[in-house]
């Protein structure tokens, strides 16, 4: 069974990090599907502050690689 990585991405020059690791496909999905995972949807004040010192950014996932 395949495995995914969650990894935020950043519009500028910020390198991509992987938040986590080793999840199922269902469980990259329900946490990409949160709002308050991407700086265009996000409400919360620890959001905000993100983008405000990083820049426009959004979680993603990633098949890892055998």
């Amino acid at each position: 069974m395949s495995r995914y990585d969650i990894v935020r991405f950043y519009q500028d020059d910020h390198p991509a990090s992987v938040l986590l690791k080793g999840v199922t496909l269902a469980e990259a999905q329900e946490h990409c599907n949160d709002p308050e995972t991407s700086s265009a949807t996000a409400t919360s004040e620890e959001a905000r502050e993100h983008r405000r010192l990083y820049g426009p950014w959004f979680d993603g996932y990633r098949e890892q690689r055998s």
